[in-house]
């Protein structure tokens, strides 16, 4: 299955059933007496093919591919031999991604598990986020971009997407109002709402209004311990529930995150819990570094 709308988003994908597919994609079946079926998938996810789409496609706004203008393109195969041998290392690949990426979702399945373990059968009160902690939001206003000054932060950066560091100027700085400082919450607001980072050190950061601050009050909740419980199962259904569910991008309020309630257990339970969930943590982070290295080995063999 291949989208042939907006092709540049590179959308490809083997049918996992019998069905109907959008208007808006291609149906392709390989010819087998020219290219091998489980070499297929990757010839279509590869730079020659992908490039090759995207140059042809036509539209303004919503470029789109014509069938009859991809179906005379010519491309460069190995032999049928040699597709077959490269199918069978790519997929050896991809199996071992997978089976990576099943066990990232178990250890966040641990972790919540942990978690209600160690509070969700005791008796203990909820809090609302305000309680415990002050939220202000970003600055509303477009930055002006500098080459150098104070590190300029947005969604990207939290959710560890960014490839490049922004900075705006100390003047455009010291007209921000509320200034992170060590150990407070950067929490993303729009899009993948309830991301966070804590804030390590007091160099001076700006931050969009796409994120949210958020200043605990150390001596009720400990920072490391208010991220893990965002990020949780738990926290994450409160600011699903509380976002607005018909918008896109997702949003959450500035007031509907001050009122998600949490789970609030002594400092030293909340301690032993960080300490796990940052055990936790360093495996998924060995798990998503083994991920990246076999999708390298996978694009190697595609684009070769």
């Amino acid at each position: 299955l291949f989208g042939k709308r907006r092709a540049y988003q590179r959308k490809v994908a083997i049918a996992p059933i019998d069905g109907i597919f959008s208007a808006h994609g291609l149906v392709l079946r390989p010819k087998e007496d020219v290219v091998d079926k489980d070499y297929f998938p990757f010839f279509m996810s590869s730079n020659q093919f992908l490039d090759r789409a995207i140059q042809i496609s036509v539209g303004g706004l919503s470029p789109t591919i014509n069938w009859k203008d991809l179906a005379r393109q010519e491309f460069t195969l190995p032999s049928l031999s040699e597709q077959k041998v490269l199918a069978d290392k790519l997929w050896a690949a991809y199996r071992v991604k997978e089976s990576y990426k099943k066990l990232l979702a178990a250890t966040d399945d641990m972790l919540n598990a942990k978690f209600h373990e160690m509070f969700g059968t005791a008796d203990m009160s909820r809090y609302s986020l305000n309680d415990v902690a002050e939220v202000y939001d970003g600055t509303h206003q477009t930055p002006n971009y500098v080459s150098q000054g104070i590190r300029f932060v947005s969604v990207e950066n939290v959710t560890n997407t960014a490839t490049t560091v922004k900075y705006i100027s100390k003047e455009a700085f010291e007209k921000y109002k509320h200034k992170p400082q060590k150990g407070d919450l950067l929490m993303t607001r729009i899009g993948s709402i309830g991301k966070c980072a804590v804030v390590s050190n007091n160099e001076p950061l700006a931050y969009y209004v796409s994120l949210a601050l958020i200043k605990p009050n150390h001596d009720l909740v400990l920072s490391e311990y208010l991220k893990c419980y965002i990020e949780s199962s738990e926290g994450q259904r409160e600011l699903y529930q509380r976002s607005f569910l018909r918008a896109f991008p997702l949003k959450i309020n500035l007031g509907d995150i001050g009122n998600i309630k949490i789970i609030l257990p002594s400092l030293g339970n909340q301690q032993k819990f960080v300490e796990i969930a940052t055990q936790a943590e360093a495996t998924k982070e060995s798990l998503r570094k083994s991920i990246e290295n076999i999708d390298q080995v996978i694009k190697s063999l595609i684009n070769q």
